[in-house]
C-alpha cells in the first residue's frame, strides 16, 4: 500500500520544528541532524505499513509498546545491528522529548523500550612506526610540492593532535594560537585548545609558505587545488593510495590516525582524563573503549612471544 505523503501536514511541523531546535540550540552537525531525520522517518515509513494509512497526530500520541517492539523488529529483519538500533532509539527518544515539552505527547510507551547493548568493536590503530611514515614519507604521490605539504599537515593533526578530519579541515588561521596551540570547534560547536607540538606547527608553516592561496582569517586554512576549502574525500583518496603504496591494512583511514593518537599516548603512560580533553570526548566512558585497545595489543603480544602462551 503507497500513499503520497506519508504524514499529516501537522506531524511534518512537528518534524521540521524538532530538527530546528537541535539545530539552533544543541547545535548538532549536519551529519548528526541527516542521521536523526532518517530515523525519524524509517519510523513513519514503517507506521504507514504498521496502520494502513498516513501517519496522524494521533497516531504518535497513541504507540504502544508492542508498536515500538514492532518497529524494532522491522529494523532488525532489515538487517539494523545494536548499534544503529540504540541510535535510532536515542534519535526518537530525542523527538518524543521533544513533543513532552511542546505538550503535544508523551514519551512513556518509548521509555518502557530498552536499548539493546552496542556491538563494541574496537578502533583500530596504526603501529607508531607506520603512522610515522605516512607523515615522513606521504609525499610520494604528489607532483605539486604544496599539495604534498597540505595533505602532510593535515594528517599531522589528526595523529599529532587527535583530532577528527572534519575538524582539521574547518581550521582556520585565526585558529591557531602562535606556536602553542589550536583552538578547536568540535561536535555541537564545542571549543577546546589542544597542544600544538613542533612537528604540527612545522608541518603547518611548511604548507602555508607553499600554498599559493592565501586564505582570510576565518577562512579555511586547507584549500583544494583551486582554491577552495578542502573536501575530506580528498584526504580519504589521498589515504587510500598510501596505503596501498606503504601496504597498509584497510583500516588505515585518516579517523586510524586519531585511534592511533589516543592509542600511542594511552600506552605510553597518559593519564585518561586528559586524553578525554584532547580529543573533545563528552564522556570519560567513550574515551575508555582506548584502555580495551591497549589490552587486546598486550594480549596480542603476550600470545605471539610468550613462550607457554
Amino acid at each position: 500500500m503507497a500513499f503520497d505523503n506519508i504524514h499529516s501536514k501537522q506531524v511534518g511541523q512537528w518534524r521540521t520544528m524538532w530538527l530546528d531546535e537541535l539545530s539552533s540550540l544543541r547545535r548538532l552537525s549536519e551529519q548528526t541532524l541527516i542521521a536523526y531525520d532518517r530515523d525519524l522517518d524509517q519510523l513513519l515509513h514503517f507506521l504507514v505499513g504498521h496502520l494502513g494509512e498516513p501517519v496522524q497526530t494521533k497516531h504518535l500520541q497513541n504507540l504502544t509498546p508492542t508498536d515500538w517492539r514492532a518497529f524494532l523488529a522491522h529494523k532488525r529483519s532489515n538487517g539494523a545491528k545494536n548499534r544503529s538500533i540504540a541510535r535510532s532509539l536515542s534519535a526518537l527518544k530525542s523527538f518524543y522529548k521533544f513533543l513532552a515539552k511542546e505538550g503535544w505527547a508523551t514519551p512513556d510507551s518509548l521509555n518502557a523500550i530498552r536499548a539493546p547493548k552496542k556491538d563494541q568493536s574496537l578502533p583500530k590503530a596504526l603501529t607508531a612506526i607506520d603512522a610515522k611514515r605516512l607523515i615522513d614519507d606521504g609525499d610520494i604521490l604528489d607532483e605539486e610540492p604544496w599539495i604534498a605539504a597540505r595533505d602532510i599537515a593535515v594528517m599531522a593533526l589528526c595523529y599529532g593532535g587527535g583530532l577528527r578530519i572534519a575538524e582539521a579541515l574547518s581550521l582556520t588561521p585565526s585558529d591557531i594560537e602562535g606556536k602553542d596551540s589550536l583552538r578547536i570547534t568540535g561536535k555541537g560547536g564545542k571549543v577546546r585548545m589542544v597542544p600544538m607540538i613542533k612537528a604540527i606547527h612545522d608541518a603547518i608553516e611548511d604548507y602555508r609558505s607553499k600554498c599559493p592561496f592565501q586564505p582570510g582569517p576565518k577562512d579555511a586554512l586547507f584549500r583544494g587545488a583551486r582554491g577552495g576549502p578542502l573536501r575530506a574525500r580528498l584526504v580519504q583518496l589521498k589515504m587510500q593510495k598510501l596505503r596501498a603504496a606503504f601496504g597498509l591494512p584497510a583500516s588505515a583511514t585518516p579517523h586510524a590516525l586519531r585511534h592511533s593518537f589516543a592509542t600511542h599516548l594511552l600506552g605510553a603512560g597518559g593519564d585518561l582524563r586528559a586524553i578525554q580533553e584532547l580529543l573533545g570526548h563528552a564522556s570519560l566512558s567513550t574515551t575508555q573503549i582506548y584502555t580495551k585497545v591497549d589490552s587486546a595489543h598486550l594480549m596480542d603480544a603476550y600470545l605471539k612471544a610468550h613462550p607457554r602462551s
